[in-house]
């Protein structure tokens, strides 16, 4: 003896009405004593109803087994999760430098290029935010400035000291002429050749705020 199609429409997730058109149309069957066998209607529902049509807590279920099954079986091919995309390798490399660079050593196993476990990658965000709080700190310290702005005031201070010595011989020329007893526009030239030669091989020096060497 079963149970009546109240109960298994409960056991199924599903209404009664439900229950009774999948008798009607053959989907089911029920004992002769109009009761139903819930183990073999869950069976006989499962094998002639269209996956994506099924309703109720019983769908809902084996729906969710089968997901499961199925990302277990991409997991071990290697395959990302369905509905995601795959991690770019940039990003992977990313996660591999920022271990290396806190001293991280890599884990048993891991191939150069390969996926990285959700440990380690977590475990370079974390040194990752470490680093901004320290970053930050400095500069509400007043131990760091922004790079472009100090690039900027380095380039300002520079244009401005250029300038200041680009009017120097025709302010000197002549003070230096009398004290010479020379001829003060030919002094004047040569102190403007020579200064600009030496204001050149300045050009050249190159600033680095990278913080390299």
């Amino acid at each position: 003896m079963g149970i009546s199609r109240r109960e298994y429409a409960r056991l199924r997730g599903v209404s009664e009405s439900a229950v009774r058109k999948a008798i009607t149309t053959g989907r089911i069957s029920v004992e002769a004593d109009g009761t139903i066998d819930p183990g073999r209607a869950d069976r006989q529902w499962d094998e002639r109803t269209d996956p994506a049509r099924q309703r109720g807590e019983h769908a809902r279920t084996l729906a969710a087994a089968t997901a499961a099954g199925t990302a277990r079986a991409q997991a071990a091919r290697g395959a990302p999760p369905p509905g995601t995309r795959p991690v770019p390798q940039a990003a992977l490399e990313a996660v591999r430098e920022t271990l290396h660079e806190a001293g991280a050593d890599a884990e048993p196993g891991e191939a150069p290029g390969g996926e990285v476990s959700f440990l380690r990658a977590r475990l370079a965000n974390e040194v990752i935010k470490a680093q901004l709080a320290k970053v930050r700190l400095g500069k509400a310290k007043g131990e760091l400035v922004d790079r472009a702005r100090a690039a900027s005031l380095v380039f300002d201070l520079a244009r401005r000291e250029r300038d200041a010595w680009i009017g120097w011989p025709a302010r000197v020329a002549s003070n230096m002429a009398a004290e010479l007893g020379t001829d003060p526009h030919r002094l004047e030239v040569v102190l403007d050749r020579y200064l600009r030669e030496h204001l050149g091989e300045l050009a050249e020096i190159r600033v680095d705020l990278g913080g390299g060497s």
